[in-house]
């Protein structure tokens, strides 16, 4: 898939603001930090379409890019950031866990690892609630130009080993790097097989 048109709709506090289409949708989450509005900003080869801040937990809001007039990307929420109040935090957990049961747009989940950090239970956490819930989701492991290559499969397959013990059968999982452009193509292909078949 080639995005020709990727443009920013809306920010919306609460899933009933989401835009009202009928288009599928294609979601983003990660932990604080993970490399999500530079993994955006890779795979529309806009550099500035997501905000990519230096200080964690920018993203507070849905936020809905529409994708070459056909679907949607959307920009969730990070989940797990330290510094925000209880509040906070539970604010978006109740923005985020809304959103993917609710929103019947709601396609399939990219839920984003940083590859550099072995398994963390926040993550594996998260993925598992994905799980129980019924949520379709996918794995992309990010910044992964940051380690070697040894380094790179020992993480994975940690995470994979671990996650074995919970599933039958694991998600897809990608591999990334916004800096080197790795992975743009696999998960553009896979966003757009689903849609062929919607």
């Amino acid at each position: 898939m080639i995005i020709k048109q990727a443009d920013f709709i809306c920010s919306s506090s609460k899933t009933e603001q989401c835009p009202q289409t009928k288009l599928p949708e294609y979601a983003f989450i990660g932990r604080s930090n993970v490399g999500k509005s530079s993994l955006i900003n890779m795979l529309t080869g806009k550099k500035k379409l997501a905000k990519v801040s230096g200080t964690p937990g920018k993203t507070r809001l849905i936020n809905h890019f529409l994708i070459n007039n056909s679907w949607y990307l959307v920009d969730l929420p990070g989940y797990g950031y330290a510094k925000a109040s209880k509040t906070e935090r539970g604010a978006f957990s109740r923005i985020i866990i809304d959103y993917l049961e609710r929103r019947e747009e709601m396609t399939l989940l990219f839920a984003l690892i940083d590859s550099r950090l072995e398994p963390q239970k926040i993550d594996i956490e998260f993925i598992n609630i994905l799980g129980e819930n019924g949520i379709p989701f996918a794995i992309i492991f990010t910044k992964t130009d940051k380690l070697g290559t040894e380094k790179l499969n020992q993480n994975v397959e940690d995470y994979k080993k671990l996650l074995s013990e919970f599933w039958d059968e694991l998600p897809k999982i990608f591999i990334s790097s916004a800096e080197k452009k790795t992975g743009k193509d696999e998960i553009l292909d896979y966003i757009d097989e689903i849609n062929t078949k919607l």
